[in-house]
């Protein structure tokens, strides 16, 4: 420990006096400023993550994105948006990221954020296509690839995985201008077989997809694999997810739009065509259709579905079995109307598959899982903007004819501070296949609660956030065989001035679980807290971040780490070096930390038991066309001989991998 200690300090000491302009907080440390836990493991973070990369790399034009296109950036809310798209109309067009800071709703840091996925382009031309020869002549290509390298074996690779311990995949995206896109993914995770077996075309998954957008009254036009989301993801939300600190960001909005699906998600996309016609102005019309396979596990019969798999991993003959066993249709539509102030939308979806779904329902939590062939889901949602009140929800049914609903308000009080409420009621009987919402345990199913939370901007540069939430599961769930409860508390307070940027966070949360005995529920208390030290200058950067969690359950569980970054620019030239020292009891109090990494890659790991994490990452821009990137990462445990169990053991205490990745653009 005292070692640790001391290579901070000498870093610490190693920082120039900031002689230029500090650079400002990449969306990537401002994404994981707002996660949690829970977020950090969840595969609709991780899907939100890759999400933003991709509006990263293709940026919005700020003079001609709609506000379905704003919608997708999560860390603007209804209010800001609307205050967006009527300085743009009176002002008939944004000439500088300054003009940014002059949108009343908007502080300077969600102002920064912003210019990270804008552009300010040129005088907008009619709403029609390009010419095939313009097309050619002026799209973009960018071709993105990445290979990552063990330096161990698991036990999988020695025997039981058909494949190689490389993963490796390559992204094409060519674009024409904002309205037109195209692309492919293929990717291979380590162990999976290439060019043999089931994968006999190559890599394990592929995705294909093209979009045209804002061609007369066709607003967007999606071929290929897709995601959707509509009103507050009751019916349909098959795109990104976010924790409880993001909902206050976005203090509840709805959202209506149609997204490519550009991602390595193997089980969260639809595979079709969907299309948005705006019918007249404020009246917009969505429909899809989408055929594809899915991944499951058959019960003993072999001719019914037990579980629907969303792994995506294919790496033993076991898992080969089970890969897209099954297939299954989906239909449907959204009605929006946009009345100014006012939104009213409506989406009817109806899915079946081809197997029937049977879940194994002697565990009484599995009751209501989805059960058939043939599913629906309606819902209605609803919004109303206004100076300082912004209300938000939506309500929906389906095949059990039980009712959902979500609601929300928002209320500036003044120009620093915003309050806002969440109410939700998922009865365990109402089971959306393809919705995902605010929740505590994860779906919208069987689950009521109150959200109230805050953001408060007490002096310049300060920025407070803060939330309560309680919960109440009707039904037993995993881990409670009765009806249970939850609270959940947060505060968190940021402070930016010049050089510096400060981050405070605690968090208590109490979850109702059965005791090792299964005899009573009893609650299971976490506390957590985070501090965090930011310094910024012209070429540098460093990072001190304290983490600290205690649960008590069965028996108390102690965790913390201290992480250290620094990071150096100089020109197209870019290093960063990460540091970090944990000990934790046990699982319950495991820590995550953000790492920068590669382009499209989620680096959120988490950390249990006794050791070190180190990493190194270089970026390089050669040129104007291509960009080389190289990450080596080492986790070295104290406390263990063996790292992992089952196929996935390595027979050693540290574990080290390699990544390369270079980009060309044309």
């Amino acid at each position: 420990m005292k070692q640790i200690l001391a290579i901070i300090c000498m870093l610490w000491t190693t920082l120039p006096t900031p002689l230029h302009a500090q650079q400002r907080e990449t969306w990537a440390e401002y994404f994981s400023r707002t996660g949690q836990l829970e977020d950090a493991e969840s595969a609709h973070w991780e899907q939100t993550y890759d999400e933003l990369c991709e509006l990263r790399a293709h940026k919005l034009d700020i003079n001609r994105c709609s506000r379905e296109d704003l919608q997708r950036l999560p860390f603007l809310s209804d209010r800001q948006i609307m205050d967006l798209m009527e300085y743009r109309d009176r002002a008939g067009r944004l000439e500088s990221p300054l003009e940014l800071r002059m949108i009343p709703s908007m502080d300077r840091q969600d102002a920064d954020m912003l210019e990270q996925f804008i552009f300010f382009g040129a005088e907008a031309s009619a709403d029609t296509l390009p010419s095939w020869r313009h097309i050619i002549r002026h799209g973009r290509h960018q071709l993105t690839t990445l290979v990552k390298i063990p330096f161990y074996r698991r036990d999988g690779d020695r025997n039981g995985y058909l494949g190689y311990p490389y993963k490796h995949w390559l992204r094409y995206a060519f674009s024409a201008g904002p309205r037109i896109k195209a692309g492919f993914v293929a990717a291979q995770d380590a162990g999976e077989p290439f060019f043999a077996g089931k994968n006999a075309a190559g890599y394990d998954y592929y995705t294909l997809y093209i979009m045209v957008r804002d061609a007369g009254r066709l607003r967007n036009l999606v071929l290929g694999r897709y995601r959707l989301r509509f009103g507050m993801g009751l019916v349909m939300n098959n795109s990104f997810g976010l924790g409880k600190l993001n909902t206050l960001a976005m203090l509840g909005r709805t959202t209506n739009a149609v997204f490519a699906h550009s991602s390595r998600s193997e089980a969260n996309y639809l595979q079709g065509a969907a299309a948005t016609y705006r019918i007249a102005r404020g009246l917009e019309l969505t429909t899809f259709a989408s055929w594809r396979k899915v991944d499951v596990t058959l019960n003993a019969d072999s001719t019914s579905i037990a579980t629907l798999l969303t792994s995506g991993y294919h790496r033993t003959a076991r898992e080969l079995r089970r890969k897209r066993n099954a297939s299954t249709a989906l239909w449907g539509g959204h009605f929006g109307v946009n009345a100014g102030r006012f939104r009213l939308g409506t989406t009817a979806i109806y899915a079946s598959f081809d197997r029937e779904l049977r879940p194994d329902v002697s565990r009484r939590y599995r009751q209501w899982h989805p059960a058939g062939r043939r599913f629906w889901n309606v819902g209605m949602d609803y919004g109303y903007v206004s100076g300082r009140l912004t209300i938000a929800g939506e309500t929906a049914t389906g095949t059990r004819n039980a009712v959902a609903t979500l609601n929300t308000v928002s209320y500036r009080l003044c120009s620093n501070l915003s309050f806002m409420a969440l109410q939700r009621y998922y009865p365990y009987q109402y089971y959306p296949l393809y919705g995902q919402s605010f929740s505590d345990g994860g779906a919208v199913n069987n689950e009521s609660g109150v959200y109230l939370g805050g953001v408060w901007m007490p002096a310049a540069g300060v920025n407070v956030l803060f939330y309560t939430d309680a919960a109440y599961f009707a039904w037993p769930r995993y881990r409670a065989s009765q009806s249970s409860h939850s609270w959940d508390n947060l505060v968190q307070v940021t402070r930016d001035r010049g050089p510096w940027s400060l981050l405070a966070r605690y968090r208590l949360r109490m979850r109702e679980q059965d005791n090792p005995g299964h005899s009573a529920l009893t609650y299971k208390r976490e506390h957590r807290g985070r501090l965090a030290a930011t310094y910024a200058s012209h070429h540098w950067t460093a990072k001190t971040q304290a983490d600290l969690a205690c649960c008590h359950f069965a028996q108390n569980s102690l965790g913390c780490m201290i992480t250290e970054n620094l990071g150096y620019v100089h020109r197209r030239f870019r290093l960063h070096a990460t540091v970090g020292y944990f000990h934790t009891d046990d699982y319950n109090s495991r820590l995550y930390t953000y790492e920068p990494g590669m382009l499209h890659e989620f680096s959120f790991p988490s950390f249990w038991g006794h050791g070190i994490r180190y990493a190194l990452t270089a970026r390089a821009e050669l040129g104007r066309h291509a960009l080389v990137l190289a990450k080596i990462a080492t986790t070295d445990y104290f406390d263990r001989s063996q790292i992992g169990s089952g196929l996935q053991t390595i027979r050693a205490s540290s574990m080290t991998d390699m990544e390369l990745q270079l980009r060309l653009q044309l």
